[in-house]
């Protein structure tokens, strides 16, 4: 198209440049004529005119040639315009390579709502943001609120005897701690000293209830064990638990993200631990502990110096005078009579401590003594607790007899 077009130009210019000519010479030859037939100062009026056609026929000229040439540098212009027009819209539709990869790169700085796949308009991020959460959904465990309660000691810890936790720990020391916290408990726990270790008792045997993972071990840190145990639907039953001396915001999301449902920092604490034992472990796991150790019958049996009748008809009067205790505190409390609340919870501490049943005995004067300074809430929380306890006893009491 251009050639076209300059070829026209070219000619229309040659065109008017040889009419030009041809006027100036006709011009030339009229006049060399009429000179001829004239006197001398005739003729040089005509040589005058013959300067001014020249002059005239130069400007139209140089007129004509500046007015193509004007034209041809609007129509490149015009050309130029469109030409890069036409590339921006092809750019918009298809990005290049670079532009591709640089979209890649800087994907985080960009809005979600404005990064998009090629092939839907869903944004990327959104998409990997749901698929995470739903994956979560499905392998997030059950946990319970965990109730109100007073300074945990290490007797508290039979609440769940009969769980079994899988430790992966790599240092000896931090293993001794563990093991000290949750001895005479009746939890049944098996030590891994990394994270590699862990996976093969697993593969062994995936009965347990959770798993507490210090994140720093060799071979294989705990992160990637728990990714593993996160990817087995073997384990999907399995909490996970974390052990690390690092609090700090990222390390914490770190966690999350591998799959860990919480995690305990070092130097554990007693509270800490007892609380996740509670929120990850089922009732029927501390029904199952508490079966076997709320009534300890050896003590009970001393105390009544040996005697089984004695000791079974301290039982039976018990069962009948303390069975409905729960009923009554709600109803005392509700009304506010936090001295008969006192005086109920000291006569069940008494009996407890004389029948073998020292856990119960604990948990009456904790809440006794909490009872004044507690609010309402509290005291219902460290009530559920009491009567968890109680029913529990009456139950080995019926089973014992």
């Amino acid at each position: 198209m251009k050639i076209k077009w300059s070829v026209f130009f070219i000619f229309f210019l040659v065109f008017f440049h040889v009419q030009a000519l041809s006027a100036n010479d006709i011009s030339l030859q009229g006049i060399e004529s009429v000179a001829i037939n004239t006197d001398s100062s005739s003729a040089n009026d005509f040589c005058a005119s013959d300067i001014y056609c020249k002059i005239k026929s130069h400007i139209i000229e140089v007129g004509a040639l500046g007015a193509i040439i004007v034209l041809l540098l609007l129509f490149f212009i015009f050309k130029k315009s469109k030409k890069t027009t036409q590339e921006a819209q092809q750019d918009t539709l298809h990005p290049t390579n670079d532009v591709k990869l640089e979209t890649k790169t800087n994907i985080s700085e960009v809005p979600l709502s404005k990064v998009t796949t090629t092939k839907d308009k869903t944004p990327v991020n959104e998409k990997q943001a749901q698929n995470v959460k739903e994956k979560t959904a499905l392998t997030k465990r059950k946990k319970r609120e965990v109730p109100y309660h007073a300074k945990i000691t290490k007797d508290d810890f039979t609440l769940f005897s009969g769980v079994r936790i899988l430790i992966a720990e790599d240092n000896i020391i931090n293993q001794k701690v563990i093991s000290g916290l949750l001895a005479d408990s009746g939890i049944e726990y098996i030590i891994a000293n990394d994270g590699v270790e862990a996976l093969e008792i697993l593969q062994q045997d995936n009965n347990f209830s959770l798993v507490l993972m210090d994140v720093h071990m060799p071979r294989m840190n705990g992160f990637e064990a728990t990714k593993q145990i996160r990817e087995n639907p073997k384990y999907e039953h399995i909490a996970v638990i974390a052990l690390s001396g690092d609090t700090a915001t990222d390390d914490i999301k770190k966690m999350m993200q591998a799959g860990m449902e919480e995690y305990l920092e070092k130097p554990l604490r007693m509270d800490a631990l007892y609380d996740v034992l509670y929120a990850y472990t089922d009732d029927s796991s501390q029904t199952n502990s508490m079966n076997t150790n709320e009534l300890n019958t050896e003590d009970g049996l001393s105390i009544c110096g040996g005697d089984k009748e004695f000791y079974t008809e301290i039982l039976n009067e018990f069962v009948q005078s303390y069975s409905d205790a729960p009923q009554r505190i709600t109803q005392m409390l509700k009304n506010n009579r936090l001295k008969e609340i006192d005086i109920l919870l000291l006569d069940i501490a008494g009996v407890a401590a004389n029948i073998g049943a020292d856990i119960l005995n604990s948990r009456a004067l904790e809440f006794k003594q909490s009872l004044y300074t507690n609010t309402l809430e509290e005291n219902n929380s460290m009530l559920e607790n009491f009567t968890l306890h109680l029913n529990t006893l009456l139950q080995e009491i019926i089973e014992y007899k």
